[in-house]
């Protein structure tokens, strides 16, 4: 079975691996307008990665996990309010630590961002927002940034987990823009770059286009909502 991953709009991607494990980051589907009416539901599930409370990243991680079962990691505050929703197979984690699971070896990394759940008034602390570093069972290295500014640490990153290929925001306002997404990519020393939170809100104006105008020597890997890269 060959690897893959789908880009479902935003910042919502679904991992299949080469043992047919299915992993889902930040689900926002149903109400996502950039997500293809046919994706958004997901019935066959293992995991789900959650990297920050903001609703546009967990919308429907309470709900995919109840009708999958899948296991969900996530930061500690935010894994303690998916606990109060009823879900049983929560792993909470913290910038720092790895955890082994499925075949994968799964990192959480620091992201500069601010994280909240937004269903109360006003909004519930929701712990750090983090990023992933996912090693799958044939022994790609990924890094999943989630929202973030650019930081220096990406350069550990890039030393400690070697990750080959990088999944950044480029929208700006919210997050990096393309300008600093290059720079994020000279550090982390990847081969292959993932655009994502670009073009769903009018003021996230960051676009894989600029991207690929300002980088050399990093191929730009754009998908179109629904689109998989295998």
């Amino acid at each position: 079975m060959l690897f893959s991953f789908t880009f479902l709009g935003h910042s919502t991607f679904l991992f299949r691996t080469t043992t047919g494990k299915r992993i889902l980051v930040d689900p926002w589907l149903e109400t996502n307008p950039a997500c293809p009416p046919e994706s958004r539901r997901v019935r066959e599930l293992d995991l789900m990665l959650l990297t920050h409370g903001h609703r546009d990243h967990t919308a429907d991680a309470v709900g995919v996990a109840r009708a999958t079962g899948a296991q969900v990691i996530a930061p500690y505050e935010l894994a303690v309010w998916l606990e109060e929703k009823g879900l049983k197979h929560v792993t909470a984690m913290n910038p720092g630590g790895t955890i082994s699971t499925l075949g994968l070896q799964i990192s959480m990394v620091p992201a500069v961002h601010s994280s909240s759940i937004e269903e109360t008034d006003p909004p519930r602390y929701a712990g750090l927002a983090s990023g992933y570093v996912i090693r799958f069972e044939h022994g790609l290295t990924i890094y999943y940034a989630g929202d973030t500014a650019l930081f220096g640490d990406m350069r550990l990153i890039g030393e400690i987990h070697r990750p080959s290929m990088a999944f950044l925001p480029i929208g700006d306002v919210y997050t990096m823009g393309p300008d600093q997404a290059v720079i994020a990519c000279a550090l982390l020393g990847v081969k292959d770059v993932v655009p994502m939170h670009y073009g769903t809100f009018p003021e996230l104006t960051g676009t894989p286009a600029r991207l690929r105008e300002l980088i050399s020597g990093v191929n730009v890997i754009e998908l179109k909502p629904g689109e998989t890269f295998d």
